[in-house]
């Protein structure tokens, strides 16, 4: 599938080269085994191999810049070759101050059999280097004494006080008896005759005052030859006695050409302090016809191991960069929805769906009667259901439609929460052997991801209904509140729709929620449906029999339905009525059924402000038996601002009830302001003035009530699982179109 689509595979390639180099840089730095003070030991060996009694001869290089092709394989076997004692690096043995570039240079520089010092240079410095450079060689600027000669290193890049350095300088000459002098500077101090390749003013000796003074102690203590880099060519210039010279071929950026050329400085030193030097000019490149291709070819040759490491990590960077710019710009994208499907086929066949959820009936909650409504609307249309869920105590006994799993682990004080065992084999079996043509998932997480993960396997779309507003739920996550509330439980969300065919969501504003946390997998608008007839089939008898049975006497009926847990808000509402009391004469009784591991502390709170005859918690009932007590209620009050949709809303407003709600996403499309009820901000305030006004003003309940009813109506179980059957077609035609675009291509 892959190699559909080429781009694609050379951006992931780019982006592979891009971690690994970058897992490399950070190995450099922080596992590969150090190496410190080496300028120690080298001028240790020094002094064994030389006697002042006795010539001695040593190469210089400058701008080895890493380099491997020039400097590794060319130069290095050519000193072995000749004799010399030692090397100097007159500056820019690395390509960059990098970490990276100081480990591979130690790494080339290990080839020599002779000793080695180093020039601290514009390159050593970069990248914060100079730390780098000072912890594995040592000082910036030094001298050491070479047999009958002095060899000083000086630092130009500006990370030494210049007036310092000549102060020591002059002081050390001042004293030194040496026959012959020589110093090594990075930083050419004379520009040289010839035009340097891609020079600019920084590349020389700054500032002025600093050449001038050099210049002064050169003259004024008869240096014999001063050695500096920095600059792509060979160049020479007498002043006085001393010879400047300019060596910038060992590595780096080469013409190729009389000037800018390979090359290193072979410097001879005879007991009595005669200095002499002599180029050597390596052969590359001279063939008469292909001179100019192969100058080209160097230049390139020398920009790779220029810091290959690094030509490697940019190029990839700008391959991906490109690749990026190229699929934004000029693959055209289509954001609207694909109309062009026709999902007839699946409309006129029974549809075999496995249903995959963290909790269902007989545990009591939003999602578990959903499922069950939708379960027995499709049932009602000729579909075949299996719903795998959890297994509880007290469940039926015979499910042909449910698949139980044993659970992990409960939580909860009535364990009303279970982990299922997910690495159970008989359930691939099962769901294997039903032959599912698509899989609803109602959960993102546990049962969810194993429907997702047989869905591949099985290599049918997955359906994922959005329920629950999980960022609500931070109290029950073993993990700091903020954390979950704020960047997990929305990127839970988001990585797990976009792995889905298609989302549904009870709203537009739950909708608009998944878009702006990055969901971009097909999203279908579908509230959950209620059953709307059952509410209309409630008598009058019953009614009146379950009145009596709570002693309401004449109290207007409050009904409240939610699970009894912190973010469902219940202490507002319980607040609210305590203010409400104060503030009407007119008699009331709240019903809130539902039961959860709260009840005991919210029922302590009830008698800590007297409001036992206001406030019943009744606890769970049975969902056959939710209809006679909704029809008993005269308004719905509602806190929550965890929902998705609320369908008990839809439910009170099926049995005519008014409702009061607090403003939140899946409040806010179903509650109509002044139409069916009232919806405000978390405000005690603005909530007891708009449930007072429903308690007292009879002629505005009866109102909102029929216009509450007539809202509910096209809520249907009938026509929620009508609609939600058409999008299981629509994604099935989707996914087809899909199949049949790999095949073509």
């Amino acid at each position: 599938m892959i190699f559909r689509n080429p781009l694609k595979l050379l951006f992931y390639l780019c982006l592979l080269i891009v971690l690994l180099l970058v897992g490399y840089k950070a190995y450099l730095n922080f596992f590969m085994k150090d190496f410190a003070g080496v300028h120690t030991e080298q001028v240790e060996q020094i002094h064994r191999r030389i006697s002042a009694a006795e010539p001695f001869s040593f190469a210089v290089v400058g701008n080895i810049n890493n380099s491997v092709g020039i400097f590794e394989e060319r130069i290095i076997p050519e000193l072995h070759a000749s004799g010399m004692d030692f090397l100097v690096s007159a500056g820019n043995a690395v390509s960059g101050g990098g970490e990276d570039k100081y480990r591979a240079l130690y790494g080339s520089l290990s080839h020599l059999d002779i000793p080695y010092l180093l020039t601290f240079g514009a390159h050593e410095y970069d990248n914060f280097g100079s730390f780098r450079f000072y912890d594995h060689f040592g000082p910036h600027f030094y001298s050491i004494q070479a047999g009958n000669s002095r060899l000083i290193f000086l630092d130009s890049t500006g990370k030494t006080p210049w007036q310092w350095q000549i102060r020591w300088l002059d002081d050390l000459l001042s004293q030194d008896s040496s026959k012959a002098r020589i110093l090594f500077i990075s930083h050419p101090p004379l520009k040289p005759t010839e035009d340097a390749l891609f020079d600019q003013a920084e590349d020389y000796l700054k500032p002025t005052e600093f050449r001038n003074a050099l210049m002064d102690v050169v003259e004024a203590h008869s240096i014999d030859r001063v050695f500096s880099a920095n600059l792509s060519l060979y160049s020479e210039k007498q002043i006085g006695s001393t010879r400047f010279i300019t060596t910038g071929g060992a590595g780096g950026l080469i013409l190729n050409n009389d000037t800018s050329f390979y090359h290193y400085v072979q410097v001879n030193i005879s007991p009595e302090g005669e200095v002499s030097h002599k180029l050597q000019q390596l052969e590359v490149g001279q063939h008469p016809i292909l001179k100019r291709l192969e100058s080209l070819w160097f230049f390139v040759y020398s920009l790779f191991y220029t810091g290959y490491l690094n030509f490697i990590l940019i190029v990839a960077v700008f391959a991906a960069i490109t690749i990026r710019l190229y699929a934004i710009i000029f693959v055209g994208k289509d954001y609207y929805p694909d109309y062009n499907l026709d999902p007839t086929p699946w409309l006129e066949k029974p549809l075999r769906v496995a249903m995959f959820t963290n909790n269902y009936l007989p545990f009591i909650g939003g999602v578990p009667i959903s499922i069950a409504r939708l379960r027995r609307g499709l049932e009602q249309l000729g579909d075949k259901l299996l719903v795998v869920a959890p297994r509880y105590k007290n469940q039926p006994e015979v499910e042909e439609h449910v698949l139980r799993i044993p659970s992990l682990l409960t939580m909860g004080e009535k364990r009303e929460f279970r982990l299922a065992n997910i690495f159970l084999g008989r359930i691939r079996k099962r769901v294997r052997a039903f032959h599912p043509d698509i899989i609803h998932l109602h959960h993102p997480f546990w049962l969810g991801s194993l429907g997702l993960f047989i869905a591949r396997r099985l290599k049918v779309p997955a359906i994922y209904t959005y329920h629950t507003r999980l960022e609500h739920y931070a109290h029950f996550v073993p993990l700091p509140g903020l954390i979950f509330r704020n960047l997990i439980s929305h990127a839970l969300i988001k990585r797990f729709a976009n792995k889905c065919d298609g989302v549904i969501v009870p709203t537009y504003s739950t909708e608009e929620y998944l878009r702006m946390i990055g969901v971009k997998t097909p999203t279908f608008v579908q509230p959950t449906g209620i059953e709307y007839k059952r509410f209309q089939s409630v008598s009058d008898n019953e009614v009146t029999t379950l009145r009596k049975t709570l002693k309401l006497n004449d109290d207007k009926v409050f009904i409240s339905v939610s699970r009894l847990s912190n973010e469902k808000n219940i202490d507002f509402m319980i607040e609210a009525m305590a203010a409400l009391r104060m503030e009407t004469s007119e008699p009331f009784h709240l019903l809130m059924i539902g039961e959860g591991h709260q009840k005991a502390r919210l029922q302590s709170k009830i008698h800590d402000l007297d409001l036992a005859a206001h406030i019943t918690l009744v606890g769970a009932v049975p969902p056959e038996e939710m209809a006679v007590w909704y029809r008993l209620g005269d308004v719905f009050l509602f806190a929550s601002k965890s929902e998705t949709q609320g369908m008990v809303i839809l439910e009170a407003m099926a049995a005519g009830l008014p409702v009061v709600a607090v403003r939140s996403s899946g409040i806010d499309d179903v509650v109509r302001q002044g139409f069916n009820g009232f919806k405000t901000p978390e405000r005690q305030d603005q909530w007891c003035i708009q449930v007072k006004r429903l308690l007292e003003d009879d002629d505005l309940r009866a109102t909102l009530s029929k216009q509450a009813l007539a809202f509910a109506k096209d809520y249907s179980v009938e026509q929620f699982a009508s609609d939600v059957r058409a999008i299981y077609a629509t994604t099935l035609a989707l996914n087809d179109k899909k199949l049949k675009k790999r095949r073509e291509t």
